[in-house]
């Protein structure tokens, strides 16, 4: 369902409630408990709708630190590009903030690939290639998903905003964990 039904589908649903609000009150007045949880319900449905969009952002914990701080800057930055992208996918933004931001954490996640092999490859870490080699599936990934929003637009841009918040995460649990003792050993904290 798009964005806009959503909202149309939200606001009539609120709209019946008003109704319904003012209807309980006249007919049974301010003792009856009825109206009073129709309000209740009016008011939650903003604390709901918020709980559910949280899901799809990014936070940044603690966990994910790998101990290297200028790596750690880099993950959080990049969580934030795509808390940026997923504001273009669930909010109507236009198609220039969709494409800055789509171009911004893929340009950045380049960036951040290239400068982590670089201090992997300076310390001597002993699975190099293999973390290459996911970077690169990573990024060519990404490039068929930039190729499939330049076809089809906005309605692509949900698929890869949670590859990329999943593949993150995931990455930066998994296999980044691996080199943090590493890099802190060779002093480049």
């Amino acid at each position: 369902m798009s964005n806009n039904i959503k909202m149309i589908f939200l606001m009539l649903i609120a709209g019946i409630l008003l109704v319904a609000i003012i209807l309980t009150f006249t007919a049974l007045g301010l003792a009856h408990p009825a109206p009073w949880v129709l309000v209740a319900a009016l008011i939650a449905i903003p604390f709901l709708l918020k709980r559910k969009e949280q899901r799809h952002f990014a936070v940044w914990k603690d966990s994910y630190s790998v101990g290297i701080k200028s790596l750690d800057d880099d993950h959080r930055k990049l969580l934030n590009l795509i808390n940026h992208l997923q504001t273009a996918v669930h909010y109507q933004t236009g198609e220039i903030f969709e494409k800055e931001a789509l171009d911004e954490v893929v340009a950045y996640t380049k960036y951040h690939f290239e400068r982590e092999e670089k201090m992997l490859e300076e310390a001597g870490f002993k699975d190099l290639e293999a973390h290459k080699a996911l970077h690169a599936k990573m990024i060519a990934e990404v490039d068929g998903f930039v190729t499939e929003y330049d076809k089809r637009g906005h309605e692509a841009l949900e698929e890869v905003a949670q590859y990329l918040k999943d593949w993150l995460v995931g990455h930066i649990n998994g296999t980044d964990q691996e080199y943090g003792s590493l890099l802190q050993e060779k002093g480049m904290v």
